[in-house]
């Protein structure tokens, strides 16, 4: 079912992704099954022989009438069915009772679409592949079509596809493999970004040649980035990461070997003593897991501003953790050019709304600056995260991103602000086994001496990348303060750390 432009479908209800009908029995040409492991993966099921029967091309087209059917159906029975619904129990339709709505509706379709295949005298598919067909178009229209059976495996921890039909995944053990197209066509896979932009952010996002990335939340969370026409072919290429943990405490932490107890004490009371800390690493080290787990650590009343490119943290989605939570998310321009938001300016708004803390989800331009004078004009304790592949590497992405304001602040002068407002840089890496993040690094910042930030390094890497103290490192005054906290300074005297043997 279509509604004209800018016409939103009854109830509110989200228009179906115009999709296109495409082949379903087999996949394309060499596509190789993924390494079928123990995962209860659609995407990771082994092609079976084509049945008997018709001949692959009648089989293709038996599916797509199937399936353009039930789209057809859906698409002008469901509002009927909701509003039906709605005026017989004077209560709002949930999203479960739609769906349930939906496969009763498709069930009865597949029945009627059968027998007038029959009175056409054309063979019939399978009801495994009916089935099959019901699902993908629920899919289609309540979820995210393809996509859907690998959002649903919680062992899928990447989804990268280069085009529509060439996708690979990575595990959450480490493994990767290429699993079965999310689409029939770059057209579908295109239509169906365009969707998610439109109705999975709290603000439409545009996706085309005018805008051709898009970077958004999903609704279960996950982070999606999508590209058009700059890719080779001018396909349409997407990457998904999915945080295994929404909420996470440090204990939990390290109960998965991220941390050892002493840096479990020790992170608790930077977090308590209100200390500044940047959160660094390389993609996928797990930062915005352990931001959560610091923020886990702040008083449950403390007001939090967080400002994000795209939503990602989630802190004011649990009240009984973080009470006092405003969240703000960049805007990007509109078809005109104009309209944007850049992080640097919320950072700006946000100190305007009275914070405790100011957290930004991640430092990637000329918000630096402003990121630091909120660290260094009282708004103590505040967090962020970087990109970079050390603690020590971190000072001059810092710098690089400073001299992209419009202040242009000097080498110098930028130094002395950052020295002046980050107090500790946490670094975290992948751990020799590839598949463990781990806090590798810990660095105080003491100063900056001209063109360098001055650092002590308090722990520091061993040969199994995990942090191990440094003796004697830590200022004394900034002990005290963590004394202050409750910090064990015996904690520090282990060469070794306290990892588990």
């Amino acid at each position: 079912m279509t509604y004209p432009p800018n016409t939103p479908p009854p109830n509110g209800y989200p228009a179906p992704v115009p999709l296109r009908p495409h082949q379903q029995q087999g996949q394309p040409s060499g596509w190789q099954p993924a390494n079928t492991s123990g995962h209860p993966s659609w995407a990771q099921a082994t092609p079976q022989p084509a049945p008997s029967g018709p001949e692959p091309v009648q089989a293709t087209e038996a599916v797509g009438r199937l399936r353009q059917h039930l789209r057809d159906t859906l698409g002008t029975e469901l509002p009927l069915r909701v509003d039906a619904q709605q005026r017989r129990t004077g209560a709002p339709v949930t999203r479960e009772a739609r769906r349930e709505l939906a496969r009763a509706i498709l069930e009865d379709a597949v029945a009627a679409h059968s027998e007038n295949e029959l009175m056409d005298n054309r063979s019939l598919v399978g009801r495994d592949v009916e089935q099959r067909v019901i699902t993908e178009v629920i899919n289609e229209l309540f979820g995210m079509a393809g996509l859907q059976p690998l959002l649903d495996d919680p062992t899928v921890e990447t989804i990268n596809a280069n085009r529509y039909d060439r996708v690979f995944v990575q595990y959450n053990d480490g493994r990767r493999a290429r699993v079965a197209p999310i689409a029939g066509s770059n057209e579908e896979l295109t239509d169906l970004v365009r969707l998610l932009a439109a109705r999975a952010s709290s603000q439409e996002r545009r996706f085309d040649y005018g805008s051709p990335a898009v970077n958004l939340q999903l609704p279960g969370g996950e982070r999606l980035f999508a590209v058009m026409g700059l890719t080779a072919g001018g396909v349409t290429s997407l990457s998904i990461r999915r945080h295994g943990y929404l909420t996470v405490t440090l204990p939990e932490l390290r109960a998965r070997g991220t941390i050892d107890p002493g840096l479990e004490q020790f992170l608790r009371a930077l977090v308590r003593a209100r200390k500044n800390i940047l959160i660094t690493g390389g993609t996928g080290a797990g930062k915005t897991t352990l931001l959560r787990a610091l923020a886990s650590e702040m008083d449950s009343m403390e007001r939090i501003v967080t400002i994000e490119d795209a939503f990602e943290l989630g802190l004011e989605l649990d009240p009984d953790v973080h009470a006092d939570v405003t969240a703000f998310q960049a805007r990007e321009a509109n078809v005109e050019g104009e309209g944007a938001i850049s992080q640097a300016e919320l950072v700006r708004w946000g100190l305007r709304m009275s914070p405790d803390r100011v957290i930004v989800g991640e430092i990637r331009g000329p918000e630096v600056i402003p990121m630091c004078n909120a660290m260094s004009q009282g708004n103590d304790g505040s967090m962020a995260t970087l990109h970079a592949s050390s603690s020590r590497i971190a000072f001059t992405r810092l710098a690089s991103y400073a001299a992209q304001g419009v202040e242009r602040l000097p080498l110098d002068a930028t130094n002395l602000l950052v020295a002046s407002a980050v107090h500790f840089v946490v670094h975290l890496a992948r751990g020799t086994d590839r598949t463990t993040r781990v806090v590798s690094s810990i660095r105080e910042v003491v100063g900056a001496d001209g063109p360098q930030v001055v650092s002590n390094e308090v722990y520091r890497p061993g040969a199994d990348r995990r942090a191990r103290p440094v003796a004697g490192a830590l200022r004394t005054d900034t002990l005290d303060d963590l004394v202050d906290a409750g910090f064990d300074p015996g904690l520090l005297e282990q060469p070794e750390g306290w990892w588990p043997r």
